[in-house]
């Protein structure tokens, strides 16, 4: 499985917990900007990270050769996004701007990017729709659209577990999928709201993978102590992240998918 932090000077690191959040996403990331690159024909593919905020997918794309535009709202998170693509080596080829996707062409080209990743943003904007449909404008003739929002099933099943059953059952029936004032996240989603919102905004779909079914419900003490675990949980989330049956109860959901021929 690739490691968004490839490791330098042919040492492996240990895999940080980080990597729980991250691996099954990056494999899936990695894989469609080979298929892209090699469909144009260039080793190096322009790729705009929409909140994409201090480089936690921009740098490691930028290290494999593409040029990556990250627009976020956040100063600070921009600062240390030019911090972290220095420290990297990539600096050259990471830029970022600061604004959202609902001004997102205030900012970038309309029809210039090759991929686009729209990752941990849906949640928190006023129109969603509106955000995928700009994230899909952004986009050029076949490219590909990387889209990871919060799951509804997986918050359910986390606070039931954790003991707060009206939280849960709040969350399950309530429009936006918070279980109550005191949630962090404004909105969730299911596998069938975010692959029609991408859709209807010009998609076709190629994949839908479950991101951190297990991780965020096995105690971090075991992770942490039994040897092996880390990779072993790792292995059990790639597995996982395909099935269907999984969908619905994972923390995250990942749409990849490709803009529709004439859009």
């Amino acid at each position: 499985m690739s490691d968004p932090s490839p490791a330098v000077g042919g040492e492996t690191p240990p895999r940080p917990r980080n990597s729980l959040r991250t691996a099954v996403v990056w494999e899936v990331l990695s894989r469609a900007l080979e298929a892209r690159a090699a469909a144009v024909g260039t080793a190096a593919l322009d790729v705009l990270d929409t909140g994409g905020g201090t480089g936690n997918f921009a740098v490691p794309v930028a290290r494999l050769g593409h040029r990556v535009t990250v627009v976020d709202p956040s100063p600070n998170a921009l600062f240390a996004l030019e911090r972290r693509a220095a420290e990297a080596g990539v600096a050259d080829r990471v830029h970022g701007v600061q604004g959202d996707i609902h001004g997102l062409f205030d900012v970038v080209e309309r029809g210039g990017y090759d991929a686009v990743l729209c990752h941990g943003v849906l949640e928190y904007v006023d129109d969603p729709a509106e955000g995928v449909r700009n994230a899909v404008e952004a986009l050029r003739p076949s490219g590909a659209l990387s889209l990871l929002a919060a799951g509804l099933g997986g918050a359910v099943l986390a606070r039931a577990l954790a003991g707060h059953f009206t939280e849960a059952r709040q969350a399950l029936t309530d429009v936006a999928g918070r279980w109550g004032d005191g949630d962090p996240v404004p909105r969730r989603f299911t596998v069938e709201l975010l692959t029609e919102l991408v859709d209807k905004a010009g998609v076709d779909v190629g994949a839908v993978h479950g991101v951190r079914v297990f991780s965020d419900l096995v105690p971090g003490v075991l992770v942490d102590t039994q040897p092996g675990a880390l990779d072993a949980l790792l292995k059990l989330e790639a597995a996982a992240a395909e099935q269907p049956s999984f969908h619905s109860v994972a923390s995250q959901l990942h749409v990849l998918g490709q803009k529709r021929a004439g859009q």
